[in-house]
This record gives C-alpha cells, sequence and structure tokens, in this order.
C-alpha cells in the first residue's frame, strides 16, 4: 500500500508539471497582450513640465506613486510647441494645421469623440473652471480656463454634451463614459502653480478613480502636452489599472501611440497619424483564467 502511495503522488506531480507546462506553453511569461478592452478610460493631461521634473520629484509623490504601481514610459514625447498643437494631435491623430495657441479654431474631420460614437461607445471631456457645459469662449471669467486646453470643443461634430464641466465627473464612477478627457484649470495643471499643486489636484481629484479602477476593469492615464520648451519635448507618462503589469518602459512614445493604444481598445480606425503609430501592448499582465501571469523584463 506503500509503494501503491508513492506512485499515485508521482503520478500527481507528474500531471500537475504537464498541465502547468501547457499553461506555460498557451501564454508564454514574456508575451505581449493585445489592447485590453477597458469599461472606462480616464486620460488627463497636465502641462508644460519635463519628465525629470516630476519622476523622483519630492515635490510629485502621488506622480510618483501611481509611475511606481502602475507602468511608466521613460522615454514619452509630445509631439511639438507650444501646448495647444498636442491637445488637438492626442484628440485627433493631427495637429490639424494648429503651430500656436491662438483662439478659437473650429476643425473638422475624424476624432476620438466621433469614432467611439461611431462604434457605439461615449466620449466626454471634462475641463476645470469652464464656467457653463458646453462653453466655447476662448477663456472663463476667473483667468483659469483656457480653450487653448480644451481640443474637443474645436471639432464642431462633437456635440455640446460631451463638452462639460470638472464638476459634472461622476463621482459614481461606473457611470463615466468610455473614454473620458480631464483638463484641469490653468493653476492645478501645474501651468501657472508649483508642481506639488498638481500633484494634490490628482490625488485628491483623481485619486478615487485611480483606485477604483484597478478593481474595476478601467485605466487612468496621465500625461502632459509638452516639457518646458526643450527640443526633446520628454514627458512623464504613467498608464494605472486594470491588468497592468507594474514597471519602467523604455520604448519611445508620443501623443499618437498613446492615442492609438486607446483606439485599438475599442477596434476604432486609427486616426492621421496614430495610424503610423504602434499601440502599447507590453505592459498589459498576461492571464490564464482571470489570473494574472508572471512577465519578463521591461
Amino acid at each position: 500500500m506503500r509503494g501503491i502511495s508513492g506512485m499515485a503522488r508521482l503520478v500527481s506531480v507528474l500531471a500537475g508539471t504537464v498541465i502547468l507546462g501547457v499553461a506555460a506553453a498557451l501564454v508564454p511569461a514574456t508575451a505581449s497582450a493585445a489592447v485590453p478592452r477597458f469599461d472606462h478610460i480616464v486620460l488627463v493631461m497636465f502641462e508644460n513640465v519635463g519628465f525629470d521634473s516630476i519622476i523622483g520629484s519630492s515635490r510629485a509623490p502621488y506622480f510618483n506613486h501611481l509611475a511606481d504601481s502602475g507602468a511608466l514610459f521613460t522615454d514619452a514625447h509630445a509631439q511639438t510647441h507650444p501646448s495647444q498643437p498636442n491637445y488637438i494631435a492626442l484628440f485627433s491623430g493631427s495637429t490639424q494645421g494648429v503651430t500656436d495657441d491662438s483662439c478659437p479654431h473650429n476643425l473638422g474631420g475624424p476624432n476620438l469623440s466621433t469614432a467611439l460614437a461611431a462604434t457605439g461607445h461615449s466620449f466626454t471631456g471634462y475641463a476645470e473652471s469652464m464656467p457653463t457645459p458646453g462653453y466655447t469662449a476662448c477663456t472663463g471669467s476667473n483667468g483659469r480656463y483656457a480653450r487653448k486646453h480644451n481640443s474637443w470643443v474645436d471639432f464642431a461634430d462633437v456635440p455640446p454634451a460631451a463638452n462639460q464641466t470638472f464638476a459634472a465627473f461622476p463621482r459614481d464612477y461606473s457611470r463615466l463614459p468610455t473614454v473620458s478627457f480631464v483638463s484641469p484649470d490653468m493653476c492645478n495643471d501645474i501651468h501657472d502653480c508649483p508642481v506639488s499643486t498638481g500633484d494634490t489636484w490628482l490625488r485628491n481629484n483623481l485619486g478615487g478613480y485611480a483606485d477604483w479602477a484597478k478593481a474595476n476593469n478601467s485605466l487612468l492615464v496621465v500625461t502632459f502636452d509638452e516639457d518646458e520648451g526643450t527640443r526633446a519635448n520628454h514627458i512623464p507618462t504613467i498608464f494605472y489599472g486594470t491588468g497592468i503589469n507594474p514597471g519602467r518602459y523604455s520604448q519611445r512614445i508620443d501623443h499618437y501611440s498613446v492615442l492609438r493604444t486607446l483606439e485599438d481598445a475599442y477596434a476604432l480606425p486609427p486616426l492621421g497619424e496614430s495610424a503610423h503609430a504602434a499601440p502599447i501592448t507590453n505592459i498589459w499582465a498576461p492571464t490564464l483564467g482571470g489570473i494574472p501571469l508572471p512577465t519578463g523584463s521591461h
């Protein structure tokens, strides 16, 4: 009986080894997954600060918390200077010929909002300190709202209902649209105020969503329009949420790469220059039966 028991244990071990070997063969630890389809994506854009002024800075503890617990891109870049063309590029796949911060612009053609709507998904932009929903003027009365940081209002076919104040950002995150863009005001986006102000704003206003996203098949993207004006235009970009394999990722990305990743999440046709950008696929933790598997180095 003792021999039979030992043989049974051996068979069990061998069977387990075979099963694990099959699992490893089906989902290699170093494989890249396609972009997952999230229930919600929120992208927030900050202003005019380069990578080295945020990552590792004592003035930015919450940015660095997200970077340490999510996917930090160490070679992320904006498209150009100044601010406005970068916002338009991230929303439409092109700077649309805009080269400055002039206002207003009335642009046509495809954009992220119309692409989402055409496939049964939804988009809303939330702009802090914008006086009223659907507002189209270039500035607000308190000097802290600027349309140049609100790309969606520049496109005539984006409905006024998709242009909301940040006060309308749902506190029940399950009520968010498929994709949201958030534009803090001219102080809280670090344009006119210190890095620490933007860091506190991010923690207080989107920290709850970040925690919720991680447990609810959703994603937070934190990025910057441009750096302080250098030729390199090296900016922080962080992805945080469900299914991310935390770490530092060294591939070069830009605003078109981020847009292409959002498009691929919902099988949207790539817009403009995003058609020539590779989607971000190497940060997603592969799974077997919904259980994340370990991955290799980045």
